[in-house]
């Protein structure tokens, strides 16, 4: 069903009715009643038709409106949705047949210029309306509002669904106000309304949106329709339905016309367009006229036998009677203002005469101006009340003032009421009066003042107030004073965030001034305040930002003088580790990637950055550690990650602000390392029980399992015994071969993946114990210990031997006592923590895989008591010499000796005791340390070394050399000249630096640029002769001593110069051709096989001869070696070195050496074998 026509005119005068867009599917509708009056009696269609339709009552209180429109979505009644220019009426008394007759409008309002037209979308929508003002006469932008029904403003309901837009357009003088709604819902439908106010203009529009939903399929366009033509009878009104009708097939005229009317008369008024497109009457109007022949009794209220008017208009400050007429007078009544009960009151009076009720309203205020309604019993009427407020006038004007700065100013003007509200305008541009304004308002009675206490010069201009029933004006014109500054602006240093306030103190006071930075004017924002009080001047930054530094200066309005000051911001450096979302700011990367670590900084000026990695600095020229600094970030870059690499990672910022500082932590997951070795705890017959531990190094990442794999000793082939993962460090391997040597070995596994495997076990056999340990003697004897040593058995067998078990008794007892808690290797033992000059037995048990074989036991009884040693010192080979040291390196001998019991010793340094402070000397049982952290010359000297033991004695002496940089030479000298040819002669110099003079280095100068070269090094004599100089120049020399440290660090000059004279004869230099001497790479010593030891570092050399150049290539296998740290390659003088580090008998295998350069190309090969060291 189509939505109500509202009738408004156009710009140009004429009618034009709005309705929906022909172009989208139907949707619901509102439903519309109409309440329609009795009928004239005995009054003809002709006469009724020709009576000329009354003009519309005047728009007051008692204006009845007949029409009204209920919304599904909007609870509020239409007539209290608008405005009095907005409210749709058909007039007192119009009867239905007269809705086709033109109504007469009031004229257009002067504000709007074009008003929001109603509309309707589909849900999901958009749509958009335009209000336009124009702006000719407008001294500043109207005021405007949108509302929804009668209260809702619609400003505060903004978002994504509803945007207000103002523009404004300079050539055209106009205000473009527009409300855009996205995306509408089914609930955005309802009355809107558009109200413009500016002084005492006020203008205001009604319009309507219509949302409909979407309908999965239609054959018709019915909104095409429903769209009004002027196609039709005569009498066609707004609601034409013909347009449907082409659509049908042509059946309305079979379909009995009595029926249709019976159908009607038992209808709602509100069904009656529903009824007639069902029917498909195109007259609606016609079908109204027809209806009033059937005279049908109009159905009367219950409870009011006449109820509220539509709407009532009062004055500001009067009084309004709002009547109702009630059917029953018994009936309990109710008043409602906006929904609210009213109670009685002096301002709400409630009246009763005779069947009327009346609600007296006294002093009508603006929030009067509201929705009222009276319910009686279930009935219930509703009205809306209008409040206007009079024009308020002014009786006597503002009279012109002329005063000068600091002086106080009183402007008073009277208008006709009391408590009116004026605005008071400067230029035209409305007085600001709040808590921090200059201007002051005051107000007694009918008389408004404003005050100005401190005039300035800014406050010359017109003044205006104005009421809504006029305006006064005056002109006040403030003269300056001379100006005289009591307190400059002063330079300051602020951090960044902190507040910045500058204050200047100037004469007269009230001058206001302007601030600028950098030239630029200063304006006043939430961040930046400018105060003025009296004669002081501030500038107060909130939280001052890198922007705010620069040059600053106040500039007292119309005056040409200016005040200065320069802002420097500083901002102590910070880390902002937060933005990096790392768990407790650790970084996890898988060994062998590539790590970038990038953390923002910030600071002012920009800080110096330094990484460091416990004591050590990480710099940015590091190879494969890095670290780098940006303006706003700094960067740790590990190229190829290392265990190594984990750890924590600090970093320091300094700037003159501050220094701060943070710390990340680096942590590097990788394969794990190698489980423990295995140990073999049992052997039986064909199967055995093993036990490992985890290996030390996890990987960073939990251990999931291991995997077990076994071969025979002389096998090189590995099986493996599971395939699932095993959770524990114990196994058993099954089905082995009795008498056969087996070895095992273990994996560890974890997320990363599989581990290296862990060496492989002792080799165990599944066969019977060894034999007993053979020829067990005492070694030696202290008075806590006794060490024994023995032979292996004579009898191992194929299970071969794990370990000795050592046990000791006190002699008269049989409690053997296990010393060594884990089996030992090696034939010998020191038995530890017996008791002093006790008589003990030792035996010896050999343990292997089988068991523990029968004791060797000592046939004799071992007395505990320490038997004396003499003392003897063993110096190493090179403290034999004299050892040599440069200033600032540190010296740290070791010193081996032997004597028993613990030997005393003792040092002194040229006969005399060391200084403790100076040398620091740490003995042990078995050496002597003597170190100095940092070696001076001072420290030069014998030292004699004193062991003793009781009366014995040894002796030993320590020459130690510390040598420094020696000093320049003496009395550098020129002794001839001659040609191209210089001589010179110097003496040595007088501190050789506790070291020998090596030889010494020659520069020379031309006095012109004085650049020195060097002309020689390491020359031994103290005479040279310095050729090839150029003639015509003159030059200056200089000369540096060297000994085993360095060069010295200055050099002496001569003090006078040499000039090279031009000489008549020149020499022709001969001219010679350069040999060839480019050559395709050979080996001039090949790869020699090698055999290497496992776990002690393996060197590969052989030389080659090319030129140019060659490119090295080393290969293992014919693969070559890229990038592994297992492998270091070095090529010095055309000799080639491979050397490979803790060599594995994996590491085995056929080495080449490949030479390459662009005549051609040599390869060399060798075979290195990787042995195990076996235990005696």
């Amino acid at each position: 069903m189509p939505e109500p026509t509202k009738k408004d005119e156009t710009p140009n005068g004429e009618k034009e009715s709005v309705a929906p867009d022909s172009s989208e599917a139907p949707m619901p509708t509102p439903e519309i009643s109409l309440e329609v009056s009795p009928p004239p009696p005995d009054k003809d269609d002709d006469a009724t038709t020709n009576t000329p339709s009354p003009p519309p009552p005047p728009e007051d209180a008692n204006t009845a409106k007949k029409l009204s429109i209920e919304l599904p979505n909007d609870s509020v009644h239409v007539s209290a949705m608008g405005r009095k220019d907005s409210v749709w009426s058909l007039g007192e008394g119009q009867a239905p047949e007269d809705l086709d007759k033109p109504v007469d409008t009031p004229p257009l309002s002067s504000l709007l210029i074009e008003r929001p037209q109603g509309g309707s979308i589909t849900v999901g929508g958009d749509i958009s309306f335009v209000a336009k003002v124009e702006a000719q006469d407008l001294l500043r932008k109207p005021t405007i509002k949108w509302f929804k029904g009668k209260w809702m403003d619609l400003a505060s309901k903004t978002g994504k669904h509803l945007q207000l837009k103002e523009t404004f357009d300079r050539r055209t003088k106009i205000h473009t106000f527009e409300m855009h709604i996205i995306k509408a819902k089914d609930n955005y439908a309802g009355n809107y309304r558009c109200e413009v106010t500016y002084k005492d203009k006020f203008d205001s529009c009604s319009f309507d949106l219509e949302v409909k939903e979407l309908e999965q399929s239609q054959s018709v366009d019915i909104r095409s329709a429903f769209k009004r033509s002027s196609e039709g009878h005569e009498d066609a009104g707004d609601l034409d339905f013909s347009g449907l009708l082409k659509h049908r097939e042509p059946k309305q005229d079979e379909t009995p016309e009595v029926d249709v009317w019976e159908i009607l008369k038992s209808a709602r008024p509100d069904q009656y367009e529903k009824i007639a497109f069902e029917y498909g009457i195109t007259d609606l109007r016609g079908l109204l006229k027809r209806l009033k022949k059937t005279k049908k009794e109009e159905k009367k209220s219950e409870a009011f036998a006449k109820k509220l008017d539509p709407a009532y208009q009062a004055d500001k400050g009067g009084k309004i009677r709002l009547v109702v007429d009630l059917a029953d007078p018994t009936v309990e009544l109710k008043w409602y203002k906006n929904g609210q009960e009213i109670r009685p009151t002096p301002k709400f009076i409630f009246e009763q005469k005779g069947t009327q009720r009346i609600l007296v309203i006294n002093n009508c205020g603006l929030n009067d101006d509201a929705a009222y309604s009276v319910a009686a019993g279930e009935e219930k009427c509703t009205t809306e009340l209008f409040v206007k407020e009079l024009p308020v006038k002014i009786t006597k004007g503002i009279e012109a003032v002329k005063t000068t700065v600091n002086e106080r100013i009183e402007l008073e003007c009277e208008v006709s009421e009391e408590g009116a509200q004026v605005k008071w305008c400067k230029n035209g541009v409305e007085v600001p009066t709040g808590p921090r304004s200059r201007y002051r308002v005051k107000s007694d009675g009918l008389k408004h003042w404003l005050i100005i206490d401190d005039a300035s010069k800014e406050d010359t201009g017109t003044f205006s107030l104005m009421a809504s029933g006029g305006t006064s004006e005056a002109k006040v014109q403030v003269e300056l004073k001379p100006l005289k500054i009591i307190q400059d602006l002063q330079d300051m240093t602020v951090l960044l965030g902190q507040p910045l306030k500058m204050h200047c103190e100037i004469f007269p006071g009230n001058v206001p001034g302007r601030w600028y930075r950098n030239g630029q004017l200063i304006q006043s924002n939430d961040r930046i305040n400018i105060l003025q009080r009296a004669k002081n001047h501030r500038l107060e930054i909130v939280n001052s930002t890198l922007h705010d530094a620069g040059d600053y200066t106040f500039v007292p309005e119309g005056y040409s003088q200016s005040l200065c000051a320069k802002i420097h911001i500083v901002d102590p450096p910070r880390v902002h580790l937060e933005s990096l979302n790392f768990p407790d700011n650790t970084v996890t990367i898988v060994a062998g990637n590539k790590l970038r670590v990038e953390i923002p900084i910030s600071g002012e000026p920009a800080p110096r950055v330094v990484w460091m990695k416990g004591e050590r600095v990480i710099l940015d020229s590091g190879h494969r550690v890095r670290a780098e600094t940006f303006p706003d970030h700094t960067s740790l870059t590990i190229d190829i990650a290392e265990k190594e690499d984990t750890g924590n990672y600090k970093i320091v910022l300094q700037n003159e602000a501050g220094e701060a500082g943070a710390s990340v932590k680096v942590k590097v997951v990788d394969i794990p390392d190698p489980p423990e070795v295995p140990l073999v705890t049992e052997v039986g017959g064909d199967w055995c029980s093993m036990t490992w531990e985890p290996p030390i190094y996890d990987g960073g990442s939990p251990i999931l399992g291991y995997f077990i794999e076994r071969k025979k000793k002389q096998s090189s082939r590995w099986m493996r015994l599971n395939f699932d993962l095993n959770k524990e460090t114990t196994f058993e391997p099954k089905k082995m071969i009795e008498g056969v040597p087996y070895e095992v070995r273990v994996f560890a596994v974890n997320a990363i993946g599989v581990s290296k495997p862990s060496e492989p076990s002792k080799a165990f056999v599944p066969l019977a114990v060894t034999s007993e340990p053979t020829m067990l003697v005492v070694d030696d004897v202290t008075d806590t210990t006794v060490t024994m040593k023995w032979r292996p058995p004579d009898t191992i067998g194929a299970a071969g031997l794990d370990g000795y078990l050592v046990e000791y008794c006190i002699e008269g007892t049989d409690d053997w006592r296990v010393t060594n808690k884990e089996l030992t290797e090696k034939t010998k033992y020191t038995i530890t923590g017996l008791p002093p000059e006790a008589k003990i037995l030792v035996r010896v048990r050999a343990i292997n895989a089988a068991g523990a074989s029968t004791p060797r036991t000592l046939q004799h009884s071992i007395l505990v008591k320490e038997v004396i040693e003499p003392p003897k010192i063993r110096i190493p080979r090179h403290l034999k010499q004299t050892y040599t040291r440069k200033v600032g390196e540190a010296v740290n001998l070791v010193i081996p000796f032997m004597g028993k019991p613990r030997p005393k010793v003792s040092w002194l340094k040229e006969g005399q005791t060391v200084d403790p402070t100076q040398v620091t000397i740490r003995n042990t049982d078995c050496d002597s340390i003597i170190f100095i952290r940092k070696a001076e010359r001072k420290h030069s000297g014998m030292y004699d070394m004193k062991v003793e033991v009781e009366n014995h004695v040894d002796t030993a002496i320590v020459d130690i050399q510390i040598v420094d940089l020696p000093g320049p030479p003496q009395c550098v000298k020129i002794d001839e000249v001659w040609g191209g040819n210089v001589a010179l002669d110097w003496t040595p110099p007088k501190d050789n630096g506790n070291a020998a003079i090596t030889g010494y280095t020659i520069q020379k100068a031309d006095k012109k640029t004085m650049e020195w070269y060097t002309c020689i090094e390491h020359y031994h004599r103290t005479c040279i002769t310095i050729t090839e100089l150029v003639v015509g120049n003159e030059y200056y020399f200089r000369i540096y001593s060297e000994n085993m440290v360095g060069l010295s660090e200055g050099a002496t000059q001569t003090k006078d110069s040499a000039l090279i004279v031009k000489e008549g004869m020149q020499l022709k230099n001969p001219e010679y051709i350069d040999h060839d001497f480019k050559e395709p790479p050979k080996f001039t010593q090949p790869l020699i096989n090698t055999f290497a030891i496992a776990g002690y570092n393996a060197t590969l050399n052989c030389s080659v001869r090319a030129n140019p150049r060659p490119k090295v290539i080393w290969m293992k296998n014919k693969i070559a070696i890229i990038d592994d740290p297992r492998y270091r390659m070095f090529s010095n003088q055309g000799v080639c070195t491979l050397e490979i580090r803790k060599p594995s008998p994996y590491d085995g295998g056929m080495y080449s050496c490949k030479a390459i350069n662009d005549l051609g190309d040599a390869l060399v090969e060798c075979k290195l074998e990787v042995k195990v060291p076996t235990q005696d």
